[in-house]
């Protein structure tokens, strides 16, 4: 399978009267539903949804910005609150939103799957416009995966709360702070004691902090990964860190990786989802969703991405 990319370079508009910079988004984009998927979790940290805005704290050339997104007339309009960045600043944060919403992924192909299958037509139909929302960091997204490692989301968001006020960065504006996910320049050196005061379990401690070292030695990158080449290649390369299974490594594939095969199976979440739109007495086993899934082949990313968005 082969997933056509629509490109960017011809899709940004620099506005220097409102200090601002616009994307004209793709079609089958939808910004709301996005929002939607975004403001699941009241004590999310590295973000803010307010009415139809999405706040998110990045940086670019170790200058922190804020990014202040919403969506008019087919266009994304990011704007930077009380900053003043040069166009180079203003177009390396449109470049990150396209990329953190997928929008240069052709999607029709994803489409065409629900002429034979109609649970995923009436997914598509009532969420029309969903992207995968990416995380872009992939120390982030390992972290954020072992973190959500066998305890419910409501839990997970909180520890990851409180590892970003304590490690991270923040920026304050308007009387809030906004914050960055911590690097792993800011965990390597930790003890794992500093991980289990906040809540964190030994293992996912140990797990976390040696990932950090790795990363920070350079024998992880997700230039690296990337380079892999193909899904199992690089699947399998994940697996072989401490603390990472399949569940773990298809998320990280497909939140930071843009995978569209990865397929976190046993994920709690697709179970639950499955059992209500298909109207089942009990959640499906793995074998039966593997049969579900034929049907799917190169887009099970999105498929699980819309299942998720179900249970919201």
């Amino acid at each position: 399978m082969v997933n056509k990319q629509i490109e960017l370079n011809n899709r940004v508009f620099i506005d220097n009267q409102q200090n601002a910079i616009s994307i004209l988004s793709p079609d089958d984009f939808s910004f709301k539903e996005c929002l939607v998927f975004l403001a699941r979790s009241n004590n999310e940290v590295l973000h803010a949804v307010k009415e139809d805005f999405f706040f998110k704290l990045i940086k670019i050339d170790n200058e922190l910005l804020l990014l202040k997104v919403s969506s008019e007339d087919k266009r994304i309009l990011i704007e930077f609150p009380d900053q003043n960045p040069s166009e180079v600043i203003k177009k390396a944060a449109a470049r990150y939103i396209w990329d953190l919403f997928d929008m240069g992924r052709d999607l029709s192909g994803f489409y065409q799957l629900s002429n034979n299958d109609q649970m995923l037509k009436q997914l598509i139909q009532q969420y029309y416009g969903l992207r995968i929302i990416g995380i872009p960091d992939l120390f982030e997204a390992f972290t954020w995966a072992i973190m959500g490692q066998q305890i419910n989301l409501t839990f997970a968001f909180s520890l990851k709360r409180s590892f970003v006020e304590k490690y991270g960065e923040s920026f304050k504006w308007n009387g809030e702070d906004f914050w960055l996910f911590p690097t792993p320049e800011d965990i390597d050196e930790l003890e794992v004691s500093d991980l289990t005061s906040l809540k964190f379990t030994t293992r996912k401690a140990e797990y976390i902090i040696g990932i950090a070292k790795l990363m920070k030695e350079g024998f992880i990158s997700k230039e690296g990964i990337v380079c892999l080449g193909s899904y199992e290649e690089k699947l399998k390369k994940l697996i072989e860190i401490r603390g990472v299974g399949n569940w773990t490594a298809d998320y990280v594939l497909m939140k930071c990786l843009k995978e569209t095969r990865a397929f976190p199976i046993a994920d709690v979440g697709i179970h639950n989802a499955l059992k209500n739109q298909l109207s089942l007495d009990k959640k499906p086993t793995i074998e039966e969703i593997k049969k579900l899934a034929t049907k799917w082949n190169g887009w099970e990313a999105y498929v699980t991405f819309y299942l998720w968005r179900s249970l919201y």
